[in-house]
């Protein structure tokens, strides 16, 4: 029988050999209004018939009872019903008991007598673990996914909103979020919304070219404009008439390409290099962002002027460590389409262990640097499982959102690169995109890093 991979409600089975105890949880448990449905038993041979007759999505049960106790139950979910969540609780606490009881398949341990509270926040755990192995399990029928974006969390319902509401309008639109977040998806998602989805979609990175090139690149040149000019060559702006053209990393743009792009976007008008006539042009202009970009007005790096006409709609995309589970739904995407690409027949699972590691990771690079890590995992898995030992040291050992203030903003940033070029695999092509910094500014800092290191040896 297929569960649905809605957190609530839940089936709960509750196995104690008081009937007392079992009213009181099943009145407590009634008493949250999360719409679980409650079954009991009171021994575990009438808790294993249960088992095999009902789909029961998390099972509470004593571990002292007459008979077959608690542990051999949790062992015979764990064989048997690996999609079953369990809750151990007990009256006869002992470190020996809790460790065979976790090793057993438990997922939570409760030590009686405890309050109601704490029942609650026990089971709150169990059921998010639910949940995310249920994600992690949907093979098909990616949840979430929205425009070709996945996600379902509160913040990137808010982006999939301003995306409707603006599809269909000429607006600039200026995206802004930090480097590897998914800017040039919903840059494309705008534009296959609109009435321009027929028509072309340029994406174009202003950060890679310098800015002689840049200008050619996106007005065109005509034949013998410069040194190597043999031809007339038409440029992005043109081939993007009547469509959309997506200027990412924005605020790269020299002084000169500003106006130049100024001039576009007023007068919908600009210049071929090396011609003197003016070409008209219909295009939807989109722009990216990692930098804040009115910090660079303020400081004269970039025009006003030109930042309000970009600025008339503002799309920001939230960090993958803000999204909250919006990250198992992106798992999950990234295992089956990987799983799938290389050919493996069996999609790995992920240990418990493993996930919470995920989880308190705060993804400096953000999608992208997930995409690359499960890339990596599904390749290198083997046995089908993913265990704590096959992610990143970094992954493995930090503390999600808790920065140590003593430190130096250089000795931060060092961690930070460190920590991503950790995550690739030492590809410093990756760590770069995910960084969103080029090669060669990555090369120059970790000289940087190196020469501080050896002065204070």
């Amino acid at each position: 029988m297929t569960k649905s991979n809605s957190k609530t409600p839940e089936t709960i089975l509750i196995v104690d050999d008081s009937t007392e105890t079992l009213e009181l949880l099943k009145r407590n448990i009634d008493s949250y209004n999360k719409g679980y449905r409650i079954y009991t038993s009171t021994n575990v041979s009438e808790a294993i018939r249960k088992l095999k007759t009902i789909p029961i999505d998390i099972v509470i049960t004593d571990l002292q009872m007459p008979e077959i106790n608690g542990m051999q139950l949790v062992k015979f979910i764990r064989d048997n019903h690996k999609d079953t969540e369990v809750l151990v609780i007990t009256g006869f606490p002992s470190v020996e008991t809790a460790v065979e009881s976790i090793k057993s398949g438990a997922d939570e341990y409760l030590i009686k007598p405890f309050t109601n509270e704490e029942l609650f926040i026990a089971l709150q755990k169990v059921s998010n673990k639910l949940y995310d192995h249920r994600l992690l399990q949907t093979h098909n029928n990616i949840q979430g996914n929205v425009f070709g974006i996945i996600g379902e969390s509160e913040s990137m319902l808010r982006v999939f909103n301003v995306i409707e509401k603006i599809s269909s309008t000429n607006a600039t639109v200026l995206i802004t979020g930090e480097s590897g977040t998914g800017k040039e998806l919903v840059a494309r998602a705008i534009h296959y919304r609109s009435n321009r989805s027929a028509l072309p979609f340029i994406a174009v990175n202003c950060a890679a070219l310098p800015d002689e090139l840049l200008e050619s690149e996106l007005f065109g040149h005509i034949k013998g404009a410069y040194t190597g000019a043999n031809e007339t060559r038409a440029g992005f702006f043109q081939i993007a008439d009547k469509g959309t053209i997506f200027l990412d990393e924005i605020s790269n743009t020299s002084p000169s390409m500003q106006a130049k792009l100024l001039r576009v976007l007023q007068e919908k008008e600009f210049y071929m290099v090396g011609d003197k006539k003016p070409i008209k042009v219909d295009v939807r202009v989109i722009t990216a962002t990692n930098v804040d970009l009115m910090h660079l007005v303020k400081k004269e790096n970039f025009r006003e002027d030109l930042f309000y006409r970009l600025n008339v709609v503002n799309i920001h995309i939230p960090p993958l460590r803000d999204r909250d589970n919006d990250l198992m739904l992106l798992i999950n995407h990234f295992v089956n389409r990987y799983t799938k690409e290389i050919g493996k027949s069996n999609i790995p699972a992920f240990s418990n262990k493993t996930i919470n590691a995920l989880k308190k990771y705060c993804w400096p690079g953000n999608v992208r640097e997930l995409q690359s890590l499960i890339y990596n995992l599904v390749i290198m898995s083997e046995n089908n499982k993913i265990e704590t030992s096959d992610l990143p040291n970094a992954m493995r050992f930090s503390i999600k959102n808790s920065p140590n203030t003593n430190k130096s903003l250089m000795e931060i940033e060092q961690e930070h690169i460190l920590n991503v070029l950790t995550s690739v695999n030492n590809n410093k092509s990756e760590a770069a995109k995910i960084l969103g910094i080029d090669r060669k500014t990555l090369r120059d800092k970790l000289k940087n890093f190196s020469a501080k290191t050896e002065k204070l040896k």
